[in-house]
């Protein structure tokens, strides 16, 4: 594959790009590069953690990445996830490899680093002390939403030592890009803006799209990252999102309370389902109608789809069937590997068990 094709590609998987030039000039440079994603384990996975980011994470391979998936242990010890109980942390990314391992994800080409071992290092240390005197706590509060935080509720001293670590975790990962979600943009322009003062590099920061929860939204946050983040699924709320381990009937019942406003497609969570998921997985889609209101209908773009329903010639409730019908079809394997792999189904029940924290 040529650079404009491997470009187009990432470019699917970036909502935002810093910056689409050096991107560019980065794959000029290299056929294969390092990018490095993190992920706190703090409970039961839901489909924008299992199924969108094996898709994203499978684009970026097949652009010449190896992908570098830290297991955020320690961080989600200062975050104070699971009380704490680095044991329980440690259990959860187990499940969730296990679930990875079950959706699809390419785990040839993809690389898992505990933090645990990372913080072993001598350098890691000097790194995340090199990051820690080159900001300043306000600087590093205002951070706080890569942890899930608002600024105000960044209290723990723990707290303000996970941004300076996952700024060093970067470096010491050697990623050449930063793929991670658009709430997690704060920190990897720290490190953009601290790379070549501490002798680093400045990593290209390639965000993604942040799938929206299940109820309706109607945040008044107007600065585009923080709205994405208030409107993003929750696992405190189990019914805002559909997690990778729900019964096929679970799936039915939340898609079917779901907010899907007819003729929208703006803060409609059912349409961000389609786009960033369906259609990225089935090749078409049939909408089930009654013949009085025209009958089936195939779909083979969510452009396609996206016409008919502000048309009105979609009913939500017939495109909600639809969603819960393919998105039963992508977590059946799941669902199998769970049931029938001893180990993994011991993994889930015990997470199943865990308080989430926040």
């Amino acid at each position: 594959m040529d650079v404009s094709g491997r470009l187009a590609l990432v470019k699917q998987v970036g909502e935002e790009i810093l910056t689409e030039p050096e991107l560019e000039e980065l794959l000029k440079k290299k056929k294969h590069f390092v990018a490095y994603d993190g992920f706190e384990p703090s409970g039961q996975m839901h489909i924008a953690q299992g199924i969108l980011r094996s898709i994203n994470v499978n684009k970026m391979i097949q652009a010449g990445a190896t992908f570098k998936m830290l297991v955020a242990d320690w961080h989600a010890q200062a975050n104070n996830k699971m009380h704490g109980d680095l044991e329980k942390i440690q259990t959860v990314g187990k499940y969730l490899i296990e679930v990875w391992r079950a959706a699809g994800m390419k785990l040839d080409k993809v690389e898992f680093v505990w933090a645990n071992e990372l913080v072993n290092s001598r350098e890691y240390w000097q790194t995340v002390m090199q990051v820690a005197r080159n900001s300043t706590v306000n600087r590093i509060i205002r951070t706080g939403e890569i942890m899930g935080r608002t600024d105000a509720e960044v209290r723990q001293v723990s707290q303000l030592l996970y941004p300076c670590m996952q700024a060093a975790d970067i470096f010491h990962l050697k990623a050449d890009v930063c793929q991670l979600g658009m709430d997690q943009r704060k920190v990897n322009v720290l490190a953009r803006e601290l790379g070549p003062a501490i002798g680093f590099w400045k990593p290209v920061v390639v965000s993604h799209h942040m799938l929206m929860g299940l109820g309706e939204q109607g945040t008044d946050v107007k600065d585009p990252v923080e709205k994405a983040i208030a409107m993003k699924m929750s696992k405190s709320n189990p019914d805002s999102a559909i997690f990778m381990t729900d019964s096929a009937e679970e799936v039915k019942r939340k898609i079917s309370k779901a907010y899907c406003p007819a003729k929208t497609l703006h803060e409609n969570p059912i349409a961000e389902y389609f786009r960033y998921i369906i259609f990225e997985r089935f090749d078409s889609v049939e909408i089930k109608r009654k013949q009085e209101h025209g009958g089936n209908v195939s779909l083979e773009s969510y452009r396609q789809f996206s016409e008919k329903y502000t048309a009105g010639e979609l009913h939500p409730m017939d495109v909600k069937e639809a969603a819960a019908l393919h998105l039963n079809e992508l977590l059946e394997p799941v669902r199998k590997h769970f049931s029938s792999n001893a180990k993994a189904r011991k993994l889930a029940e015990q997470v199943r068990d865990f308080k989430v924290t926040r």
